[in-house]
């Protein structure tokens, strides 16, 4: 009898404290962190094992800039069974914020250990490493794109790391890439702005297959396709010969490599061309970048393609499948 009446309460205490929980980030939800950590604290208290209210009172003592009380709430769950990648990447971002970088580099480590496949460890790691000047991070970031296809910011990052190198290609593909998972952000508008530029980059050179040393089977391949457009270059590089070139890309690709290198990128433009939507797609990513106005004007006397186009985006999901890794 005393063994049920414990598991009542027990019952009861855990029920208040998901309520506690749900209240809190109803206010964090709202920006209100001062209500929202009052009432986390409550539900902690309840429910001293549950990791999911940690990590809220954790990131909320985060946001207001109580970096010692997040810690003091986060640590202890480095320890336990059961918890998830977050645990260590919230430790992490605490601990960077504390200026404590060893720690936090640790923290990443051990969570990468753990959880091997987690794209957000290899992001933070990989923000923490360049924060210092240590250019390894764009390995981390590689390998968060290898282990975690479909998470954005490894792509983001990396895609804005080999913009700054002579080699093109990666900046491209992780760029679109991107662009097509995280299809409406400020970070969406930046790396327009690096694709429309890193074509430019791309073609100044006449031959692109002129220095091919250290290329792999698909990079020679990208080149090799790319280079068969330089024609088309004499017009300059914008939104309209772009799509030209592109098309004829994604064309010539399907017959001599689609088979060898799927890609979900190009399978996706070729989906694109086939629905007739691949114009306004190329305008979507270089147009605003090149001439807002002109994209304004573009897009006004194209409507019935642009909201087809802007359907197509908001109703599909858009992932790169496991495997379909060439770098």
């Amino acid at each position: 009898m005393a063994g049920c009446i414990l598991s009542i309460s027990v019952f009861a205490q855990t029920g208040d404290a998901e309520k506690l929980h749900e209240n809190a980030k109803s206010f964090m939800r709202q920006g209100d962190y001062a209500n929202a950590s009052l009432i986390l604290v409550r539900a902690l208290e309840q429910s001293p094992d549950n990791v999911a209210i940690a990590k809220d009172l954790a990131y909320d003592y985060y946001l207001q800039r109580e970096n010692e009380k997040a810690l003091a709430v986060i640590k202890p769950f480095l320890e336990k069974r059961n918890i998830d990648d977050q645990v260590y990447q919230i430790a992490g971002t605490i601990y960077n914020a504390l200026g404590q970088e060893k720690e936090s580099e640790k923290v990443y480590k051990k969570g990468i250990k753990a959880f091997p496949k987690s794209g957000p460890l290899y992001n933070e790691l990989g923000e923490l490493l360049l924060s210092n000047k240590d250019f390894s991070a764009i390995k981390q970031w590689e390998k968060g794109i290898e282990e975690d296809p479909s998470y954005p910011n490894n792509y983001y990052n990396a895609s804005k790391f080999y913009y700054l190198t002579k080699d093109k290609i990666w900046s491209l593909i992780y760029g679109e890439i991107f662009i097509n998972i995280e299809s409406y952000t400020s970070r969406t508008a930046e790396i327009k702005n690096i694709l429309l530029d890193g074509y430019k980059k791309l073609f100044a050179d006449p031959d692109l297959l002129q220095d091919t040393k250290g290329k792999n089977k698909f990079e020679l391949a990208f080149l090799s396709t790319m280079n068969k457009q330089n024609s088309v270059v004499m017009k300059g590089i914008n939104a309209e010969t772009l799509t030209m070139i592109r098309t004829r890309f994604i064309l010539d690709w399907d017959k001599e490599y689609a088979a060898k290198f799927p890609f979900k990128l190009f399978d996706e433009q070729a989906e694109l061309l086939t629905k007739g939507l691949f114009s306004v797609y190329n305008q979507w990513i270089f147009g605003a970048s090149q001439n807002l106005a002109a994209y304004q004007s573009w897009t006004g006397s194209h409507a019935e393609e642009y909201v087809a186009f802007n359907k197509y985006l908001k109703d599909r999901i858009f992932k790169i499948p496991a495997g379909q890794y060439y770098h």
